[in-house]
């Protein structure tokens, strides 16, 4: 028997259970919110299109009790309040870590052996948040930015190119934000070079667009988007719960790997029942070490900052 427990009923929590019942592999969903209501109230409207979809997963919503997430194999933390126009990710550090380091308590309590998956931004620095509040292992504390920064990058590829994105190979490296490091050097369509099918200037833009991916749905929506973010969540606890052992791009926590410690980051990972089972180092070409140093720099400056609010 599998469960999944979502905290945070929002866009992104309803988007990421709705996935997780449509693909039909785990047992039980439970969302829960601060929000009287409101994850009852989604739990429902999901359950009531099983038999139009053709599902048997059971969801369930409750309000602000997290006894209900008792036993979970993981747990996706999504709760927190959302970028608005104008907003850095960082903007958002003061209140939602403190969320996050409350989730992250109650989930040691109820759920001593799950994983769990950090979605809440700013997103590198929260896992390290929910790292140390829960107590968990390192490697069972994870974010989710990675999959979601290489879905928008092949998306845009694949746009350029007029071609499926399911033919593309892509990585990405650092933090979830504007300093992330998309890496042509190992994109590839089909097996072929990025280099080979699209000039340098595309490239360059499908890059600049992916680091800028959150604020041009920002831009057009007055806040940050949901279906990509749930659906690279989906995969993620797929993986997890199924044991796939997928190697996938995922904020990670760095013991010396490509040079860093006590940091999470952006790298790929071996994902499986255990969370992350092997960090995977690269070797990197000298400009591709510069931006990734330039972005962990700046996720350490947001990590100290999370440190002395939360002292």
């Amino acid at each position: 028997m599998s469960k999944v427990s979502i905290i945070g009923a929002g866009e992104v929590g309803a988007a990421c259970a709705s996935c997780l019942a449509d693909r039909d592999f785990v047992n039980e969903i439970v969302i829960v919110d601060v929000k009287p209501g409101l994850a009852e109230g989604k739990a429902l409207d999901m359950r009531q299109s099983a038999a139009l979809k053709r599902f048997d997963t059971n969801i369930k919503g409750y309000t602000g009790d997290y006894s209900f997430t008792a036993n979970s194999d993981v747990v996706v933390i999504t709760s927190g309040i959302t970028r608005k126009p104008g907003m850095e990710r960082s903007d958002l550090i003061a209140t939602n870590a403190g969320i996050v380091r409350e989730v992250s308590q109650q989930v040691a309590n109820y759920s001593s052996n799950a994983v769990i998956v950090v979605v809440s931004n700013p997103l590198d620095v929260l896992c390290y948040c929910a790292w140390k509040s829960s107590g968990f292992p390192s490697n069972r504390v994870l974010g989710m930015s990675g999959q979601l920064d290489v879905a928008r990058y092949k998306s845009f590829i694949a746009e350029s190119l007029n071609v499926s994105t399911k033919d593309i190979q892509a990585l990405i490296l650092g933090g979830h934000g504007k300093t992330m490091v998309p890496m042509p050097r190992y994109t590839t369509i089909g097996g072929i070079p990025i280099r080979n099918l699209l000039g340098e200037e595309k490239v360059q833009e499908a890059i600049h667009r992916t680091q800028l991916g959150g604020e041009e749905i920002i831009n057009h929506l007055g806040r940050s988007g949901w279906f990509a973010a749930g659906a690279a969540i989906c995969e993620m606890v797929e993986a997890i719960v199924c044991n796939q052992r997928r190697v996938f791009t995922a904020c990670a926590y760095l013991e010396g790997e490509y040079g860093y410690r006590d940091i999470y980051l952006g790298v790929p990972v071996i994902l499986g029942q255990q969370g992350v089972e092997k960090v995977i180092e690269l070797d990197l070409d000298p400009d591709d070490q510069i931006r990734f140093d330039e972005s962990q720099k700046e996720v350490r400056e947001t990590l100290e900052l999370m440190k002395n609010i939360l002292r």
